[in-house]
C-alpha cells in the first residue's frame, strides 16, 4: 500500500514570521534611533542655550567693569585724553585668571576655557552726525566738514549731501514716505547708503543721541583737521603730537597752539567727553560673542548704558 506524503507547510509560515520580525526590529530600531535623536538635540540646545546665557551674563560683568573705571575717571575731574586707564585695552586674557582669587570658584572644572578682551573708546574722537541738522535745516558749514571728511575716507563728496537729506527727512517723520530715524551708524542704510560706505564712514563718524562736539584730545588728526577751521592736516598733526606731550585742559590751550585765523566754537570741539564705546569680547572654543555698548557719562560720575548690540560668530578654522 502506498502512503503519499503531503509537503510540509511549517516552512512558508516560519519564514513570513522572520520576516515580520525582522520588520518589526528594524521599527523598533528606527523609532529607538529617533529617540536618541531627539535627545541629543535637546541636550545640544539646552547646552548651546546655557553658554550664550553665560557668555551674556560675563559681558554684561565686563561692561559693568567699564562703566566702573568711567567713573573713577570721571572722579579725578581730568580732561578726557589717551593716557588715562580707560583708554588701555585689555587684551586677552583667560577668564580664570579673573576669577583666580575667589575661593569659591572650581578649579577642578573640565569645562572649555573662555576668554575675555574688550576696550574702551571715545565716541566723541569721531564727528557726530547729528550736528549736521540746526533749527531742522542742514548747515551749510557742517555739511562742509562731512564733504572733508568723506573726502578723507576715499568716498564721493555728494554722500555727504545724501546723508544731510536723508537725516533731514527722517527727522520730519509726518511725511508717510519718510524713512525710519537711524538710531546707529549701520541703520544708515536706510537713507540709501551701501553697507561698505557706511563702513568706511563709521572710522571717522557717529551717530549719537543729540549733537556733541569732538574731543580735542582724542580726535584723529583727519577728524581734527575737517571739524577745526584754518588749519591743515599738518596743523592738525601739530595739534595731536602736542597732546600727546601734555593732554590739554581747555579748548583755549588748543587756540593758542593752532595760532591765529583758528575758529574753535562751542560745538566744534571739548575736551571731555559724556559718550564712550565699550567693545567687549568672549571666545569659548570656537565660538565668539562680540558686545557694542554705548554708554553715557552723565553728571559725572552716572554712567548709563543707552544703546548695546550683540554679534555672535564662529572663528574661521586655522589652515
Amino acid at each position: 500500500m502506498t502512503v503519499r506524503r503531503h509537503p510540509r507547510r511549517g516552512r512558508p509560515a516560519r519564514g513570513a514570521a522572520l520576516l515580520i520580525a525582522m520588520v518589526l526590529l528594524s521599527v523598533v530600531a528606527t523609532l529607538a534611533a529617533g529617540m536618541v535623536w531627539q535627545q541629543w538635540k535637546a541636550v545640544q540646545v539646552e547646552t548651546a542655550e546655557r553658554a550664550r546665557v553665560q557668555t551674556v551674563w560675563i559681558l554684561n560683568g565686563a561692561l559693568d567693569w567699564a562703566r566702573l573705571i568711567l567713573r573713577e575717571d570721571a572722579r579725578s575731574g581730568h580732561p578726557t585724553s589717551l593716557d588715562e586707564p580707560w583708554a588701555t585695552p585689555l587684551a586677552e586674557a583667560r577668564l580664570s585668571t579673573f576669577l583666580a582669587a575667589d575661593q569659591n570658584n572650581n578649579a577642578e572644572d573640565n569645562g572649555p576655557e573662555a576668554f575675555l578682551s574688550g576696550n574702551i573708546a571715545d565716541a566723541q574722537a569721531r564727528y557726530n552726525l547729528r550736528n549736521l541738522l540746526t533749527d531742522g535745516k542742514v548747515d551749510p558749514r557742517q555739511l562742509g566738514v562731512l564733504q572733508r571728511l568723506c573726502t578723507s575716507v576715499g568716498l564721493p563728496t555728494d554722500v555727504a549731501g545724501r546723508l544731510a537729506n536723508g537725516l533731514l527727512a527722517s527727522a520730519g517723520g509726518s511725511e508717510a514716505d519718510a524713512p525710519l530715524a537711524p538710531q546707529q551708524m549701520d541703520d544708515l542704510v536706510w537713507l540709501g547708503l551701501d553697507a561698505a560706505t557706511v563702513a568706511r564712514l563709521s572710522t571717522v563718524t557717529v551717530l549719537l543721541p543729540v549733537p556733541t562736539p569732538i574731543n580735542l584730545n582724542t580726535a584723529s588728526r583727519e577728524v581734527l583737521a575737517a571739524v577745526i577751521e584754518g588749519i591743515d592736516l599738518g596743523g592738525a598733526d601739530r595739534l595731536v603730537q602736542a597732546r600727546s606731550r601734555k593732554p590739554l585742559k581747555t579748548v583755549q590751550e588748543a587756540r593758542d597752539l593752532l595760532g591765529q585765523g583758528v575758529v574753535i566754537g562751542e560745538r566744534d570741539g571739548d575736551v571731555k567727553s559724556a559718550y564712550f564705546e565699550v567693545h567687549g569680547r568672549l571666545r569659548l572654543e570656537q565660538r565668539l560673542m562680540d558686545t557694542i555698548s554705548l554708554v553715557e557719562r552723565r553728571g559725572g560720575l552716572d554712567v548709563v548704558a543707552i544703546q548695546r548690540r550683540r554679534v555672535a560668530g564662529v572663528m574661521a578654522p586655522n589652515r
